[in-house]
């Protein structure tokens, strides 16, 4: 297990449409391990592959709630969605940025855990949040796309005139 470098705001990594995994083998699984360690290590609650430069489907979630497991999704479908909510969004791949976003209030996913098992996530509240910006990686979308565009417009603003040391993944998702 590693703690592998965090793609920021820029890197072209971010904006690529993933590949579905085609199987579940030790690769796969020491990359599941491995995001894992850069996401706790970055102080974050999801991390996909794109974020370390990996174009395939998956990404871990850990909302940090003692009633939400951790885990890892592969090649992830969001099956249902219903009502909508706002609230702030961070992302590691674009640290001091943060805004409100609206998303679905609730969401059902399935994809493969780690082992290659199927999974079925009915998720509400941080999890339903976490699991549709970690999968928006996924789609090369990142949570600043879901903005309008003037505030989109204000966040790049605030983005390029940050010093270069206030771009380094912390504590977001």
């Amino acid at each position: 297990m590693s703690v592998r470098d965090i793609r920021i705001l820029g890197d072209s990594a971010l904006r690529v449409r993933c590949s579905e995994v085609e199987s579940i083998n030790d690769e796969v699984r020491q990359l599941v391990d491995d995001l894992l360690d850069t996401m706790y290590a970055a102080d974050g609650i999801g991390l996909a592959a794109p974020q370390v430069g990996i174009p395939l489907r998956v990404f871990v979630y850990d909302v940090r709630e003692p009633e939400v497991e951790p885990g890892a999704l592969i090649n992830p479908r969001f099956v249902e969605a219903g009502g909508t909510i706002r609230d702030t969004e961070g992302c590691l791949s674009i640290p001091g940025l943060n805004e409100t976003v609206e998303r679905y209030a609730e969401v059902v996913v399935e994809g493969l855990d780690r082992e290659g098992r199927e999974v079925r996530i009915e998720a509400t509240d941080l999890l339903s949040r976490c699991l549709q910006h970690e999968n928006d990686h996924l789609d090369g979308i990142l949570f600043i796309d879901r903005l309008s565009p003037l505030k989109r417009k204000l966040l790049l603003n605030k983005w390029a005139k940050m010093d270069e040391s206030e771009k380094r993944p912390a504590g977001a998702f």
